[in-house]
């Protein structure tokens, strides 16, 4: 497929002896459970401010909705700063993200990073025109040194080339275009929102956790009502992990469901790929315009520069 328009607007990458901050737009955790990974991106050659909404709590979310939006809005506005990592995921950040006043970014874009619930950040982020990356966050690095390798190439703006063995039940071809997506329950619950993206020529990516295999059969079914399946350029899925049964079995394992909601459809799909909420979990810039080769022998989703 040819490109239908050029990738987005990447941030300044990152070089060493810049700053970037860390805040918590979800679920609460403990500020000791991010230490060693402020060691890591502090190895890379950067500067870490650690925001006020890391390792305080207000039920589940670490903190209040306006302690989490007031330090997510600070790090925002504050032109020294070049990347905001989310410390971790969990629940949370579509409950502040349409209170976030952009204008601060839009004169001083920076990196946002994250994944999982912070889907619907990336979302918000596409559609105000940039690319960020969905990748490790703080409690989650140190799972893989390679990960956190790709995250950092990710940051500091090499082409990304990742090449993966091949799945059974992989449908071959190649597909180019901007990559999207992130967590299938934030992609579905963002539609009709202001994270809701355009799906249609996109290399799409997808990944889940602790869903039960009948709410990941009903997510696959929303994206499909909604149109998001019909026209893509190719679709990734990563891992779904910990998913439940029910009592009454569901019949299928999610990445069948996935399987049937895509069937009748021509673009490649590549399954297994080591994104999501496992030890393995490969960076990709959210927006980058990519090309995804899908061979009996393998997999290979490359960066690809925008041609006119």
């Amino acid at each position: 497929m040819s490109l239908s328009a050029e990738s987005l607007i990447a941030p300044p990458y990152l070089k060493r002896g810049d700053t970037v901050a860390i805040v918590a737009m979800a679920s609460k955790l403990e500020r000791k459970s991010i230490d060693a990974a402020v060691e890591q991106i502090e190895s890379w050659g950067l500067n870490v401010i650690v925001g006020e909404s890391v390792g305080v709590s207000d039920y589940t979310f670490s903190g209040t909705d306006e302690v989490r939006l007031r330090d997510f809005q600070v790090m925002l506005d504050n032109p020294n700063v070049r990347a905001i990592f989310s410390a971790r995921g969990g629940y949370g950040s579509s409950r502040i993200i349409d209170q976030v006043n952009f204008s601060g970014f839009m004169s001083h874009p920076k990196w946002i990073v994250g994944f999982s619930d912070i889907t619907a950040v990336h979302g918000k982020i596409q559609n105000l025109g940039f690319l960020s990356v969905h990748g490790p966050m703080p409690k989650t690095m140190l799972w893989d040194a390679k990960s956190d390798g790709y995250l950092q190439d990710a940051l500091f703006g090499k082409s990304i080339e990742y090449n993966y063995s091949t799945h059974k039940t992989n449908r071959l071809g190649k597909g180019t275009g901007k990559i999207i997506g992130g967590n299938l329950a934030l992609l579905a619950h963002g539609i009709g929102s202001s994270s809701d993206i355009n799906f249609d020529e996109k290399i799409l990516f997808i990944e889940d956790i602790g869903e039960y295999l009948y709410n990941v059969d009903r997510l696959m079914v929303q994206l499909k009502r909604a149109g998001k399946l019909s026209n893509l350029a190719g679709l990734i899925v990563g891992q779904f992990s910990d998913v439940k049964e029910n009592d009454e079995p569901f019949g299928k394992i999610a990445y069948e469901i996935v399987e049937e909601h895509v069937s009748g459809r021509n673009y490649p799909v590549a399954y297994d790929f080591p994104i999501g909420h496992t030890n393995d979990n490969w960076s990709l810039r959210c927006g980058e315009v990519m090309r995804l080769t899908v061979k009996k022998k393998g997999v290979v989703l490359q960066s690809l520069p925008f041609q006119q």
